[in-house]
């Protein structure tokens, strides 16, 4: 039996959602972002039991197939920005209708109407999300994030990142240093 689960993120969010499964007694098969396959159907009360756990933490089950499939966009996007070293080698639309072998035009309606964005501004805020905090990690610089994310040019990351932030990145690495205390002053 599989469950999807909402917000699920990150290798965290697996470990929590996991130790959850693990203290409920509940077998798993596997589990992934967003979804996790069990070994045994679970009861009605079994299933709220879980679901109200899962909120506890900031998960939730999700239970129709329009809002499983949204999270499954979401947690693909998710995954390539911050988790893949995969580069994007054709364009987002064709890779996430080859990911959920659905139509893209299907996936990109569904998405705007349930979310009220589209697809490439989801996917453009993950990126920035990513550069905000490669730029706080002050390991690579900006042609370094550039290239790193699959971006044309320094300066398109640039005004991508003002456009979303209204910001210029040098700006929001200087802001990020001046809030960020050394250890030894906390």
């Amino acid at each position: 039996m599989r469950l999807y689960i909402k917000n699920m993120v990150c290798p965290r969010c697996i470990t929590a959602v996991r130790n959850e499964l693990e203290q409920m007694k509940i077998d798993t098969v596997s589990i992934e972002l967003g979804e996790v396959e069990i070994a045994s159907e679970l009861s009605h009360e079994e299933t709220q039991q879980l679901d109200h756990s899962l909120k506890k933490l900031g998960f939730e089950l999700i239970g129709d197939r329009k809002s499983r499939m949204i999270e499954q966009i979401k947690n693909e996007i998710v995954y390539l920005v911050h988790h893949s070293d995969e580069a994007l080698t054709t364009n987002l639309s064709t890779w996430l209708a080859d990911k959920l072998h659905y139509d893209y035009t299907y996936l990109s309606n569904l998405f705007s109407e349930v979310e009220g964005t589209t697809i490439e501004k989801y996917y453009i805020t993950q990126r920035i999300e990513k550069v905000k905090e490669l730029l706080v990690y002050d390991e690579l610089s900006l042609s370094e994030i550039a290239d790193a994310l699959g971006y044309s040019s320094t300066a398109y990351l640039s005004s991508q990142f003002k456009k979303v932030t209204g910001l210029t990145p040098t700006f929001y690495k200087s802001i990020k240093e001046t809030k960020r205390k050394n250890i030894d002053e906390l």
